[in-house]
């Protein structure tokens, strides 16, 4: 009998924030995104050089856990959830530790989207999710093998899961998303009204 088996497995983590620790004030949260974001003259202004659509803090407020006590507080979660992923996917960190190398916060307005892109300088990467209105965009995750695919036929609409060449993963308020840094990713279009905001982060090793 045939046996055929999975190789080379790539890991997505999905949990609620509050599985590892305090509860984080959703509210709260949400209220200090959009005042940073009302604040931050320099991300506005990078924002709209680059074209960049909404709000982000990533080129001029990534050291949020350093300055605000409600991010400081989510760094200790975060910390405890990319220590369970890591884990799981059985690093040999030799004594070292993953620590974070930045958080920012990311606001996506109606019509927004975040192009496809990794992270290639650090080893953890991810999401928590601070408001998610009915119609936001999913985040959607490609096959890393994708490139080396030249002559591959594509996969059929109902294949498995792990078997498909995108995988679209809708988080709700509260979740937290973590993945291999390598691991290309994208956010399409919002159709929501409404923004989808969300604050993200890095993890190297220290």
């Amino acid at each position: 009998m045939a046996d055929i088996s999975s190789l080379f497995v790539t890991r997505l983590y999905r949990a609620p924030l509050a599985e590892h620790g305090e509860a984080i004030d959703a509210a709260e949260l949400r209220a200090s995104c959009l005042s940073i974001a009302e604040d931050d003259e320099a991300g506005q202004k990078w924002c709209e050089e680059n074209d960049f659509p909404g709000y982000t803090s990533y080129a001029s407020l990534s050291d949020l856990g350093w300055r605000f006590p409600i991010f400081k507080a989510l760094v200790k979660v975060l910390d405890r959830h990319v220590a369970t992923f890591a884990k799981d996917l059985q690093f040999d960190l030799d004594g070292r530790k993953l620590r974070l190398d930045s958080l920012w916060i990311n606001i996506l307005p109606e019509g927004g989207i975040h192009t496809g892109h990794l992270h290639p300088h650090s080893v953890i990467s991810g999401t928590t999710y601070v408001a998610m209105p009915e119609g936001a965009s999913a985040i959607r995750f490609e096959d890393p093998r994708l490139p080396m695919m030249m002559a591959a036929p594509t996969r059929k609409a109902n294949a498995r899961r792990k078997m498909r060449t995108f995988i679209y993963e809708a988080p709700e308020v509260g979740d937290v998303l973590l993945w291999e840094s390598w691991l290309r990713h994208e956010v399409p279009m919002n159709m929501a009204e409404d923004d989808r905001i969300s604050v993200s982060f890095n993890y190297g090793l220290k």
